[in-house]
């Protein structure tokens, strides 16, 4: 059945980057748009960026444009989440989610299809 699993998550330094990938097996990888999402203790979780089924028009939520770069590989079936110059408010769990149609309407406004169970990351001052 269908597999998604997230990797990358660690301590970071503020300032620092961090790539996190997601890996996702069971489907037939490049009819799905992918979506990154995060939750941090005792907050909603949000949508952090979404990319369309064959990599093109990303999009991502207005904080973090310009310091957060989403792409995939679409032969081997992996979702990428390229993070630079950490912020404090940028710790929480990433989740990668299969969205359920090829297209991204918002960083989380599409409905979601799979979840992958979330890598943590966190951020020192």
């Amino acid at each position: 059945q269908v597999q998604v699993v997230e990797h990358g998550g660690g301590s970071v330094q503020a300032g620092g980057s961090l790539t996190l990938s997601c890996t996702a097996s069971g489907l037939t990888f490049d009819n799905y748009a992918m979506g990154w999402f995060r939750q941090a203790p005792g907050k909603d979780r949000e949508g952090v960026s979404c990319i369309y089924w064959d990599g093109t028009r990303p999009v991502y939520a207005d904080s973090l444009k310009g310091r957060f770069t989403i792409s995939r590989d679409n032969r081997k079936k992996v979702l990428y989440l390229q993070m630079n110059n950490l912020k404090l408010e940028d710790a929480a769990t990433y989740y990668c989610a299969v969205v359920e149609y090829r297209y991204c309407s918002g960083p989380s406004a599409d409905p979601v299809r799979n979840w992958g169970q979330g890598t943590q990351v966190t951020v020192s001052s």
